[in-house]
């Protein structure tokens, strides 16, 4: 798996929204609708190095029906550390639930992983903005993966968010450096304030910590299991 067959997959997905919005061209009623969300584009710094993140969302389709692309990742002293990318099918099963399914790729400097995806994403009990997905992966692995967030408004500018996320592998891979059970987890406090509601800088505070043999593979390799970062960035959409 290399930068190429990343770029052959970017492509495919573009084809597919291409095709989707030639297919679904009526009616008014229900139109074809697209968006593209940077949720974040930070940096990231703590008491050893500065890292680079990006969080991306772009659908196309319409009310019920959507095609979607997901990607995040990190860049650290110019090296890509990480990245995933998935491409999903999604579809409105309630006013505030949809199902998704599709392909999710995974590409970091150890080995790169292939999975199957499906899940729920919408919005649970109290607002929290929710997904939960099922990962079945290309050589019999399994992964779960919880991500949530909350907003609550400050004034009309001022937006303070707070988001937990947490992964859970079924068995242990070596290859790249991940155990079973409670893989890591992840808790961040973000406050932006918005210029526009489409364009909004912010701070925030970010803590990690991983669990079992996947912090016992780090620790091998020299690296800390734990941190706490502070992180500036910008999120806009349009």
């Amino acid at each position: 798996m290399n930068k190429q067959f990343l770029i052959h997959r970017f492509f495919t997905g573009l084809i597919l929204l291409s095709a989707a919005s030639v297919t679904w061209s009526h009616p008014a009623a229900d139109p074809v609708l697209s968006m593209l969300s940077v949720n974040r584009l930070e940096q990231r710094i703590d008491k050893d190095d500065t890292e680079t993140q990006w969080d991306v969302d772009a659908w196309l389709g319409k009310d019920l029906h959507k095609l979607w692309i997901k990607t995040e990742g990190s860049y650290s002293d110019g090296n890509r550390e990480s990245s995933e990318l998935e491409l999903l099918y999604s579809r409105g099963v309630s006013p505030y639930w949809d199902i998704q399914t599709g392909w999710r790729g995974d590409f970091n400097n150890t080995d790169n992983r292939q999975w199957f995806a499906l899940g729920l994403q919408g919005l649970a009990p109290y607002f929290f903005e929710t997904e939960i997905t099922l990962y079945l992966g290309q050589h019999g692995q399994t992964a779960v993966r919880l991500d949530t967030d909350y907003e609550l408004l400050l004034t009309q500018k001022w937006v303070l968010r707070s988001a937990f996320e947490a992964d859970i592998y079924g068995r242990n891979d070596r290859a790249t450096k991940t155990g079973s059970g409670l893989s890591e987890i992840e808790a961040g406090l973000y406050l932006r304030y918005e210029i526009r509601r489409e364009f909004a800088p912010y701070i925030g505070l970010s803590y990690e910590r991983q669990f079992g043999d996947t912090a016992h593979y780090t620790r091998s390799s020299g690296q800390r299991t734990e941190s706490l970062e502070y992180l500036m960035g910008i999120k806009f959409w349009f």
